[in-house]
């Protein structure tokens, strides 16, 4: 089985996910009276587990909202001991490297995963782990905050195999790592 590691993530015209107190407010500027999951669902269909670090983790579980995933979350932490009772059976921690990490993911039989999180997509990107990258672009400049992107040892190659364009505002691009 071939291994896939995926981003599905939103950030601003400036590359941010999240505003300078970590708010997200901002995702939600542009109305969406239908609310079009803009490729989400289709997204999701295609992975096994998502691997999330702890903040985005904890971002989730403190959402006034039932949990959102239908598949294992795998939360990498080094500062976490354990998961909250609470979602016991629905997320698992994990620690080590990240090859170390994909290597447990990958033995328990999941292959296409989601990786979520800022820091985490940005190690995942430092050691060249990310095969597919969908960005959604909302036309905000937030200024400052969480940045999507920051410096790698290499530069990364990729592909734009596929652009949408959702609420006549928000631009979708699809990418493939090339290598």
């Amino acid at each position: 089985m071939e291994n896939k590691n995926k981003v599905f993530i939103a950030k601003s015209l400036d590359g941010y996910i999240a505003d300078k107190n970590g708010g997200l407010d901002w995702l939600q500027s542009i109305p969406n009276p239908n609310n079009d999951d803009m490729g989400y669902v289709e997204f999701t269909n295609g992975i096994d587990a998502l691997v999330m670090g702890r903040t985005t983790f904890e971002t989730v579980i403190g959402f006034d909202v039932p949990w959102p995933y239908n598949k294992p979350v795998f939360v990498l932490s080094n500062k976490l001991n354990e998961i909250p009772e609470s979602h016991k059976e629905k997320a698992f921690l994990i620690k080590g490297t990240l090859m170390e990490i994909l290597d447990q993911i990958h033995k328990k039989g999941f292959h296409k995963l989601y990786i979520d999180g800022g820091t985490t997509i940005r190690s995942f990107l430092k050691e060249d782990l990310i095969d597919e990258m969908v960005l959604t672009t909302i036309p905000v400049l937030l200024g400052s905050g969480s940045s999507l992107f920051t410096e790698l040892p290499n530069e990364l190659n990729f592909e734009l195999i596929e652009r949408k364009k959702y609420l006549n505002q928000i631009t979708q691009n699809h990418y493939k790592r090339k290598k």
